[in-house]
């Protein structure tokens, strides 16, 4: 996957990872889960974008690597609300797969960048 493709992907992910966050609940349980997750959610895109204008190669694995940990700590959230049922699990379900599509993606490119790294 090209990074303009990528950056789609990330940018739409973070889409639905807000129109998500318009269906939690108005209560201090959806409020506080609701804004961990689209802080996270929408950060995967924004820097994957950043990564893609990293000026060395060690900037751009290092962004990547924020990129990991914000999709992990979103797929925790969307975890959260799927346990303990605070909204349409089916909306849930298919943001976890993108979500875990995009860290297996972000942990390859990880691996690659640095065997590259290497290589030079």
């Amino acid at each position: 996957m090209n990074s303009h493709a990528l950056k789609r992907r990330t940018k739409e992910f973070a889409k639905r990872i807000i129109e998500l966050c318009r269906l939690l609940p108005n209560n201090r349980e959806g409020r506080l889960i609701g804004n961990q997750l689209f802080s996270s959610g929408t950060s995967v895109a924004a820097n994957y974008r950043a990564a893609c204008r990293g000026r060395s190669r060690a900037e751009f694995i290092a962004k990547l690597g924020i990129v990991e940990e914000e999709a992990d700590e979103t797929l925790f959230w969307l975890e959260m609300i799927d346990e303990m049922e605070v909204t349409d699990k089916n909306a849930v379900q298919s943001l976890m797969k993108e979500c875990d599509e995009i860290i297996a993606i972000m942990v390859s490119s990880i691996k690659t960048a640095r065997q590259e790294k290497k290589s030079r």
